[in-house]
């Protein structure tokens, strides 16, 4: 693995606390965790985790850059999609994981100008930091705007997740001679190991084995993702569940060739696959298996509506009129409108790996978002 950037001494502190968080939770539990609780502890730990402390992690000085942070024109065209749920639904939107507030801004700025303002606009957002961030730029949308602790018992309109899933925790498995194996993390001689014990039963096991994948593999699985998808289904009335992430259908995800899985680190613009560096500091995400998500929704009562790439998505929401509104003569506006548009739309960006699914309960109008380009039949 290259050199990453050395952070500052107080930021390394941060990491190393961290780290003895992770240590001492190995610890009480008799030397090993499995992965997806140091994922957790990396990422959520209050006030220590990557997404739970106050660090600058979205956009060119951070870790990395999300499809709101390209461009205006990615929530200004999710707009379209979410106009026509509101209107079916007459409800609201509840937007999970909102980041800088980048999305939810350029989405009601354009729902302001269709005249489809929905009353209440929630955000659930567990870290403290990007609450207040968020608070900020969406405060000319104030009180609409509300932010949550917990899922609402009950929802109807459209919820919403752009690049969610991936940052939830995952499960690592190997694939043996002898069978499945569970990937887990030690501490030993001064440093994060991994070791791998056995699955025999449990929820993990009987997903691991239903793959079928010849030894010699090690990957993912979300059982985070699931969950997350059943208790969203569990509180929808009538509406959609629409998410946007990178990732793939199962066949694609578990394809003997992609043999050590998706697992990736961000680290101020630098990819690696070492998740046991600078814990706390960078970003640990996992491709989405989306044949998973869908179905999990389906298990849950909740039909499939959609799914297809993100340059199919955008298009058909309508982002190449948007992108017309800039005239080409006027260079200094329309030239970086259409290099952020080539970004989200182009396959070798983010048009092809990004996809949108959509789950729903209720609705009997095809969604505008999915009329052309669908890859249900990939899932």
């Amino acid at each position: 693995m290259p050199p990453l950037p050395a952070p500052d001494p107080a930021t390394l502190a941060h990491s190393e606390k961290t780290a003895g968080l992770i240590q001492r939770d190995i610890e009480a539990n008799d030397g090993w965790i499995p992965f997806s609780r140091f994922m957790e502890l990396a990422l959520y730990a209050p006030g220590l985790g990557y997404y739970s402390a106050g660090m600058n992690k979205f956009g060119s000085s951070g870790d990395f850059v999300t499809a709101p942070e390209i461009s205006a024109l990615f929530g200004r065209s999710l707009a379209r999609q979410a106009a026509q749920i509101l209107t079916e639904t007459r409800g609201d939107i509840l937007e999970t994981g909102a980041g800088l507030g980048r999305l939810a801004f350029d989405l009601l700025t354009e729902l302001g100008q269709l005249d489809q303002l929905p009353k209440r606009y929630f955000i659930l957002e567990i870290s403290a930091d990007l609450r207040q961030r968020q608070q900020r730029l969406l405060a000319p949308f104030a009180p609409r705007v509300t932010w949550l602790d917990a899922l609402p018992a009950s929802f109807s309109g459209l919820i919403l997740g752009n690049e969610v899933l991936d940052a939830m925790p995952v499960d690592l498995v190997a694939w043996r001679e002898d069978g499945v194996y569970q990937r887990g993390v030690t501490w030993e001689n001064g440093e994060f190991q991994w070791h791998e014990r056995k699955l025999a039963s449990g929820e993990l096991f009987d997903h691991a084995v239903k793959l079928t994948l010849p030894p010699g593999i090690v990957s993912e699985i979300g059982l985070a993702a699931r969950g997350f998808i059943a208790s969203l289904a569990g509180m929808l009335e009538k509406g959609v569940i629409l998410m946007l992430d990178y990732g793939f259908g199962q066949s694609e995800y578990y394809h003997p060739q992609r043999e050590t899985g998706t697992l990736m680190c961000h680290y101020r613009h630098h990819a690696h696959d070492d998740p046991f560096t600078l814990p706390g500091l960078q970003d640990i995400t996992a491709h989405v298996d989306f044949t998973a998500i869908a179905e999990a929704g389906l298990s849950h009562g909740l039909d499939l509506l959609g799914y297809t790439n993100q340059a199919y998505f955008l298009l058909n929401c309508g982002i190449t009129d948007l992108l017309a509104r800039a005239s080409p003569e006027q260079t200094n506006t329309y030239l970086p409108l259409a290099a952020q548009a080539q970004k989200l739309l182009n396959p070798a960006e983010m048009g092809e790996l990004f996809k949108a699914i959509a789950l729903g309960k209720g609705m009997d109008v095809p969604l505008i978002g999915f009329a052309r380009g669908d890859k249900s039949r990939m899932l």
